[in-house]
C-alpha cells in the first residue's frame, strides 16, 4: 500500500514539475505563479491567471487533459491494492467435486 502511494505521489509530482516548465517556457511566468496555475489545473481547479500567447493557451489546454489522466492513472494505483484484497475478502471457496 505505501508502494502505491508513493507512485500516487511521484506522478503527480512529475505532473506539476511538466506543468511548472510549461507555464514558465510558454508563457513566461515567474516560478511562484508557474507552480499556482499548475496546481490549480492539477487538482481540477482550472488556471488562475490570463493566458496570454497562444502557445500558452495550446500548452494549458493539453496539460489540462494530461493532467486529468495523470489523476485518473495515479489514483488507480492507490484503488487497485484495496480493491484486490475486498475481492479476496468475499472470494467463496467451492467444494471441489470429487
Amino acid at each position: 500500500m505505501l508502494r502505491a502511494i508513493g507512485v500516487w505521489c511521484a506522478l503527480a509530482l512529475f505532473g506539476l514539475i511538466i506543468g511548472m516548465a510549461g507555464y514558465c517556457y510558454f508563457e513566461g511566468m515567474s516560478f511562484p505563479d508557474a507552480y499556482v496555475n499548475a496546481a490549480m489545473i492539477l487538482s481540477g481547479m482550472g488556471p488562475l491567471g490570463e493566458l496570454k500567447t497562444t502557445a500558452g493557451k495550446l500548452f494549458a489546454g493539453s496539460y489540462a487533459i494530461f493532467s486529468g489522466l495523470i489523476i485518473v492513472i495515479a489514483t488507480s494505483f492507490v484503488l487497485a491494492p484495496i480493491f484486490h484484497r475486498v475481492l479476496h475478502h468475499f472470494h467463496v471457496e467451492t467444494a471441489e467435486r470429487e
